[in-house]
C-alpha cells in the first residue's frame, strides 16, 4: 500500500505542477491583444497532459494489481515524454530567450518532466520484478 501511495502521489503532484504551473506558478508570456505567442499554446497543451498524468497518479493509488500498475506507470512515462516534447519540439515558445517562457516556464517543465520520467522508470523496474 505504501508504494502505491508514494508512486501515485508523486505522479499526481507532477501532473498538477505540469498542468497548473504555467497558469499560476511559473507563468508564460502574457497574451498581447490579437497576438498570441506560441508559449501560450504550449501551456494550454500542458494542461491536458498534466491532467492525464494526475489522473494516472490517482489510478496508481486506487488499483492494487502489479500488472495494472505497471501499465499505468508506462502510461505516466509516455505522458511525461509528451510533456517534455511539447515546449521543446512539438509547439515551442517565443523566439527571444529573454522572455519568461524561455527563462522560467520551460526550464521548470523540463525539470518536472525529467524527474517524472526517472520516477516512472524506477517504478516500472520495481513493478516488473514484483510477484503477484
Amino acid at each position: 500500500m505504501k508504494d502505491r501511495i508514494v508512486s501515485g502521489g508523486a505522479a499526481l503532484t507532477a501532473g498538477l505542477l505540469i498542468a497548473l504551473g504555467p497558469q499560476f506558478l511559473f507563468k508564460v508570456c502574457p497574451v498581447m491583444g490579437d497576438m498570441i505567442m506560441k508559449c501560450h499554446w504550449s501551456s494550454q497543451a500542458e494542461i491536458g497532459v498534466g491532467a492525464l498524468i494526475a489522473a494516472l497518479g490517482i489510478a496508481l493509488v486506487v488499483f492494487a494489481g502489479p500488472k495494472t500498475r505497471l501499465g499505468l506507470t508506462i502510461g505516466v512515462f509516455l505522458a511525461g515524454v509528451l510533456a517534455l516534447l511539447i515546449p521543446h519540439v512539438l509547439i515551442g515558445g517565443c523566439a527571444m530567450y529573454s522572455m519568461p517562457c524561455r527563462k522560467i516556464t520551460f526550464p521548470a517543465i523540463t525539470v518536472i518532466s525529467i524527474l517524472l520520467l526517472i520516477g516512472a522508470a524506477l517504478n516500472t523496474l520495481y513493478l516488473a520484478r514484483k510477484k503477484e
